[in-house]
């Protein structure tokens, strides 16, 4: 196949590139040319910007686009409108956040899509946690319009893994191998999903090899947040012990759930029961697999090694913040 890919040089660009490479596939990258502009020398580069300078690709002829970055529905049209008529299918990468009710248990990808309060004005453009989930979906909508049948939305979960630029998962195996007492939140057995980004761009791969279109959520099954805090200290061979703390003593002290905390979501949050508990079958069935924990951990713990020692954490807590929240659940015990 040739696969023209819109970004291609970031996360999961980047691993889906690598998977189409591995496969033998021809593959075109798109971008602006400011993240990492020499990555995949191997390959033609065609500079743009997806937001009015498209020229680089028009007339084109791709069997397949795959768009990892479309946040706006005005932009995510232009690209869909233009390859329309020369592209066999295009790959939207959306979000699990499309989804209307992040309560409901086991949703599949039949359940209520979220949408923008009622009155709000049809430019809204400003991505954030309220807009985030109803753009994705009203960018869907611009490529399923374009594209009628041949549109494979791809709706993934939190993605983790090398290149995560968020530390929302990377945090726990960097705390890890820090060693010593470690602040684990909430119960052991409270679930906890995500997906490996090597795993997600090998199976879209596939999915294209197939001629798959319509709409998949893309996460593992719910596991055990205490799996993946035990398999974090276990890779990285450190001293760390796990010291769990309830959420009503976390809350107390004014703890963030997801950012300060990443993969805590209290109990007692309205979303909590569903936000971890999404169906994954539908897209289990046409292939997607998943690596062992330990791989994924493994990885990312390589790749937080290369951080520079002043990285400026995007996500987690500090350690001053969890020895003191670690000091004072001791003496309360």
């Amino acid at each position: 196949m040739k696969v023209l890919f819109i970004g291609g040089t970031v996360f999961l660009g980047r691993a889906t590139v690598e998977a189409a490479l591995a496969r033998g596939h021809e593959v075109t990258i798109f971008n602006r040319g400011k993240s990492d502009p020499h990555a995949y020398p191997q390959v033609e580069h065609l500079l743009g910007d997806r937001d009015g300078n498209l020229e680089a690709i028009q007339g084109r002829t791709f069997d397949a686009v795959v768009d990892t970055c479309g946040y706006v529905p005005r932009v995510v049209r232009q690209s869909a409108q233009l390859l329309a008529d020369t592209v066999d299918r295009y790959v939207f990468v959306s979000s699990l956040s499309a989804y209307a009710e992040p309560s409901a248990v086991g949703a599949t990808e039949d359940a209520p899509l979220a949408r923008l309060p009622e009155g709000t004005s049809e430019d809204l453009e400003e991505v954030n946690g309220e807009t985030y989930g109803p753009l994705k979906v009203l960018c869907e909508e611009q490529v399923e319009q374009a594209l009628p049948g041949r549109a494979l939305l791809i709706r993934p979960g939190l993605i983790v893994g090398p290149c995560d630029r968020t530390d929302r998962f990377t945090y726990w195996p960097w705390r890890a191998a820090q060693g010593g007492e470690i602040l684990a939140p909430g119960r052991p057995e409270r679930g906890v999903q995500f997906v490996d980004v090597r795993d997600l761009g090998e199976w879209i791969v596939h999915l294209l090899e197939m001629g798959k279109a319509g709409a998949y959520s893309a996460i593992t099954s719910p596991m055990p947040m205490q799996d993946l805090l035990e398999s974090c200290v276990s890779v990285s061979g450190s001293d760390g012990t796990l010291t769990w703390v309830d959420d009503a003593f976390l809350l107390e002290r004014g703890v963030g759930m997801w950012m300060e905390m990443p993969l805590w979501i209290p109990e007692s949050e309205p979303t909590a029961a569903g936000f971890f508990s999404y169906s994954n079958a539908k897209a289990v069935r046409d292939g997607l697999a998943f690596r062992p924990l330990d791989d994924t951990v493994r990885a990312t713990l390589d790749w937080a090694r290369t951080f520079a020692e002043d990285h400026e954490w995007r996500a987690g807590m500090k350690a001053e913040r969890e020895a003191e929240i670690l000091r004072e659940w001791r003496e309360r015990a």
